[in-house]
């Protein structure tokens, strides 16, 4: 009992040694005073207040979130007390705390099959030295103003060149309306058909509806799938028919007129059918507004 007696004195001195040797940086005598613990408590947790210290010192020096030096970027190691004891958690700092305010919005984004970055899209990274686009962006101030109106004004078919930057600007679009808590699905159609058909046995309703009922909707790149009876009148069709049913708007980007595009609608494997393909274009004429962006490619 007695080695034991002298091994905890031993351990205790180390604790006294090493705690009163850190306090020897003035700064982090200042920091450790300022948590209001009892000494006998901080000198068991040196080694950690050393390290909740010098974050918290990276942080007090910190320029931008994009230079954060801490271990986990955004975030501090903290020194909290609790009930006589220290306990050592990942704040977020208040650069943190900014930017998940700033980005919040894009939780009323949804994305199918597009790139995630498509989130990031904004007004004002927008080029303005293509007249081309004044006509599609007058038509989205138009759109917002009378959207939050509750007018139900019209989605848009935007048709042009590839590359062109057409799903950019409506996901621009989103953005804005996502900012004023409108929620909106992205889709890229070609292959959300294929993940909507090899999902038959799981969650294909639950993707069908939540696309069908989104307050705002854009299909991109259609008239790209290979047409099916299944995907024209199946999914597209009562897709459009309850978006018209319901005065959702909905958007559309592609690289096809809308005369191209029925063409397109009319053939499939199982032969022609340029009815079912013109009731489909009808219903898009119904829920859009057509625009045409003619511009180089701004992909290379």
């Amino acid at each position: 009992m007695k080695k034991l007696d002298n091994l905890y004195e031993i351990n205790e001195v180390e604790l006294k040694h090493s705690f009163y040797d850190a306090c020897s940086d003035k700064e982090f005598r200042e920091y450790v005073t300022n948590l209001d613990i009892k000494e006998d408590i901080l000198m068991k947790y040196t080694s950690s207040l050393e390290e909740s210290f010098l974050e918290y010192k990276n942080c007090k020096k910190c320029p931008s979130l994009d230079k954060c030096k801490n271990k986990v970027k955004g975030y501090t190691y903290t020194a909290l007390e609790d009930k006589g004891i220290i306990e050592f958690s990942y704040v977020r700092c208040r650069k943190q705390e900014i930017v998940d305010l700033e980005n919040a919005y894009k939780e009323n984004l949804e994305i199918f099959e597009m790139p995630k970055n498509i989130k990031n899209a904004n007004f004002k990274d927008i080029y303005t030295d293509d007249k081309n686009r004044v006509p599609i962006i007058k038509y989205f101030k138009e759109f917002i103003d009378e959207y939050l109106k509750e007018n139900n004004p019209k989605g848009l078919y935007l048709t042009g060149s590839f590359g062109s930057g057409k799903t950019y600007l409506i996901a621009a679009l989103f953005n804005e309306m996502a900012k004023k808590k409108v929620k909106s699905a992205l889709v890229y159609y070609p292959e959300f058909l294929r993940s909507l058909k090899a999902s038959f046995n799981s969650d294909y309703s639950v993707k069908f509806d939540y696309i069908k009922k989104s307050p705002l909707l854009l299909l991109d790149d259609i008239g790209a799938e290979n047409c099916s009876n299944w995907s024209r009148d199946e999914i597209l069709g009562p897709i459009l028919q309850y978006r018209m049913e319901n005065n959702l708007p909905t958007f559309f980007t592609s690289n096809l007129t809308l005369e191209e595009l029925e063409k397109s609608f009319a053939i499939t494997s199982s032969g022609v059918d340029k009815v079912k393909a013109r009731r489909i274009i009808e219903r898009i004429k119904q829920l859009t507004k057509t625009l045409e962006l003619i511009s180089k490619n701004r992909r290379n």
